[in-house]
């Protein structure tokens, strides 16, 4: 493996510039929940369970908007879907600030469902700017930023809220929405490739042609994938907590991070990507006995380190996969898509691992999760496996048919033996009485 993939997708015309603003486009709308939550429980001075309540409003409203706002960029373009949910971002963070809990309930319903599609619009315009020998290690670089704005936006988040304040830490997320939506909007980064059919042709394709059993796979991977890695998130304080050895619970949450830009880092570079299944499969397995390493912050670390280094890989392909099942009339819809399902597990994960932490025990978070996980591979493995066996079958189709054909070809007769046998060879024009014979 070489670092030849990244230099040549980098190369590409508007990759950098993409990768660079969709980046720090992610970090102040990453940094929302812890801030949302530090409001509730300072500010207002209620509960986890209300402010728990408050982000998975915001929650599922993002996942029921997401395809929405990307059905209506596949209609109207980027930029009126930019304006609108900038502007009603913006006045969400800066009126949820000042008021009472209730309002702030409702206002989260309509936020969440607006919210700016900085992350589907990322990986609509990779799908258009890459051409598909180049997707993989373009959405290997988008994983490995997307890691990178997880990494910054809740700790600055938090670190803005303990020193200034949650409230001004509100009002600081709405401004940097605000850049990242302008950001965006002076990019304009294109979301059909040259190749493709413009907006302007008004051509639209029914759902039911591409929302099919794979692809609906793909998005249950995909929702599988980060509820394993949300609930590990969860078990890993838990299971630091019980031990007593809290204190180094950002070390071994920044391991587990390490190892998946590693990972991601390492499968954009491999010449041909795999099916997410063959990526979520191990990566829930090697989840499951991770809890075995509590007593001990650094086996506990290390425990990770198979699993982890498969996170990112494994959002890498959904994201190749989606581009590939759609076509580009589509694509920012089916980005939407791929989106909920991707904050529909974060949201299932925490609460799972949860409820099983606190009947059994804090080991126990790990095996609930990486369970899911392996049984959402097994659920899906059977359209994987006739989705190969039918690949396989046509291309011994096709390969019998060019063995046929070639044999044809070298058994045709050819000059005289063509001619005698009857066989058409090329035309030849042979003088007769009526016509005299060509001169020079």
């Amino acid at each position: 493996m070489t670092l030849t993939p990244y230099r040549e997708t980098l190369a590409l015309r508007g990759i950098k510039s993409l990768l660079i603003v969709a980046t720090l486009a992610r970090i102040p709308i990453t940094a929302g929940s812890v801030t949302l939550t530090l409001h509730v429980t300072q500010d207002l001075g209620l509960g986890y369970g209300a402010a728990g309540l408050v982000g998975a409003a915001f929650t599922v409203a993002a996942s029921l908007g997401a395809p929405m706002m990307g059905r209506i960029t596949d209609r109207r373009g980027l930029r009126p879907v930019l304006v609108l949910t900038t502007v009603a971002e913006v006045a969400f963070w800066t009126a949820a600030q000042g008021v009472p809990y209730w309002a702030l309930l409702v206002a989260a319903l309509i936020g969440g469902f607006l919210t700016l599609p900085a992350f589907a619009v990322a990986r609509q315009s990779i799908a258009a700017l890459a051409p598909e020998s180049h997707r993989l290690p373009a959405f290997a670089l988008d994983s490995i930023t997307t890691e990178l704005s997880f990494m910054a936006g809740p700790a600055l988040g938090v670190l803005i809220s303990t020193t200034a304040g949650a409230r001004v830490a509100m009002l600081v997320v709405g401004a940097g929405i605000l850049l990242s939506g302008v950001g965006l909007y002076l990019l304009d980064p294109p979301i059909r490739g040259h190749d493709e059919a413009p907006i302007s042709a008004g051509h639209r394709v029914p759902r039911s042609t591409w929302l099919r059993p794979r692809l609906i796979a793909v998005l249950a991977i995909t929702s599988a994938a980060t509820l394993v890695l949300s609930g590990t998130d969860v078990a890993v304080v838990a299971v630091l907590q019980h031990s007593g050895e809290v204190k180094w619970t950002g070390v071994v949450l920044a391991m587990w991070a390490a190892y998946s830009l590693l990972g991601g880092f390492t499968y954009g570079m491999v010449r041909q990507g795999l099916p997410p299944l063959f990526l979520l499969a191990p990566m829930a397995l090697l989840t499951i006995p991770v809890g075995l390493g509590g007593s001990h912050w650094w086996l506990l670390g290390l425990l990770l380190l198979p699993a982890g280094a498969l996170c990112a890989p494994t959002i890498t392909a959904t994201a190749d996969a989606v581009s590939r099942l759609t076509p580009a009339a589509a694509r920012g819809e089916a980005m939407g898509w791929h989106n909920s399902s991707l904050t529909v597990g974060v949201a299932l994960g925490a609460p799972l691992a949860g409820v099983v932490m606190d009947t059994l025990s804090p080991a126990w978070g790990f095996v609930a999760v990486g369970g899911v996980g392996v049984l959402v591979a097994l659920l899906v493995a059977p359209i994987e496996l006739r989705r190969r066996r039918a690949a396989e079958a046509e291309a011994a189709r096709d390969t019998a048919a060019k063995a046929t054909a070639d044999e044809e070809e070298r058994t045709r007769p050819t000059g005289v033996a063509a001619w005698e046998s009857g066989v058409a060879g090329p035309a030849v024009d042979f003088p007769t009485e009526d016509a005299p014979a060509p001169t020079r």
